[in-house]
């Protein structure tokens, strides 16, 4: 094997442990609950779009103000990622796996209210390391009381 072609190799490595820890950061910030512009940065590129069970939201100030009213219906929450593939095409990538959302609703129930899916995410290599681009959450299975989401609770109108 020559020089170029052990780079290459390790760059992929690179770039796949990357995207890994990005996309394992980015579920347990969610349980962490702190969604402001920092936050959005440091996973998202400004034109981020968004598909989710209720509906899209495009651009990272959409995406913050929309997920920071989305977890405020839960008091406790955990979000696992798994079997994640991801493939790589120089400074682009896509990844896929497996989420498990366990949420306790915030209505003072202490109801729980599981979902199951898949999320698929586009990256790009930015100044500042992988971000996502796009992401799509696709549910397969929910388990539980869902949140009751207040009548004024719309997506931001896409741009």
């Amino acid at each position: 094997m020559n020089t170029e072609e052990m780079q290459r190799q390790l760059q992929a490595l690179t770039d796949r442990a990357e995207i890994t820890d990005l996309m394992d950061r980015y579920l347990r910030s969610l349980d962490d609950g702190v969604f402001d512009d920092e936050w959005a940065a440091a996973f998202h590129t400004e034109d981020v779009t968004a598909e989710m069970p209720i509906g899209t939201v495009h651009g990272r100030e959409a995406l913050t103000a929309h997920v920071r009213r989305a977890m405020a219906l839960f008091d406790r929450t955990v979000h696992l990622g798994t079997n994640t593939g991801i493939e790589l095409d120089g400074d682009r990538a896509t990844a896929r796996g497996a989420q498990l959302s366990t949420h306790v609703l915030a209505d003072g129930s202490g109801d729980l209210f599981v979902s199951a899916g898949h999320t698929e995410a586009h990256l790009v290599r930015t100044a500042d390391g992988w971000r996502i681009s796009a992401t799509a959450l696709r549910v397969v299975w929910t388990q539980g009381t869902p949140p009751l989401l207040p009548d004024d609770f719309t997506l931001t109108p896409a741009v």
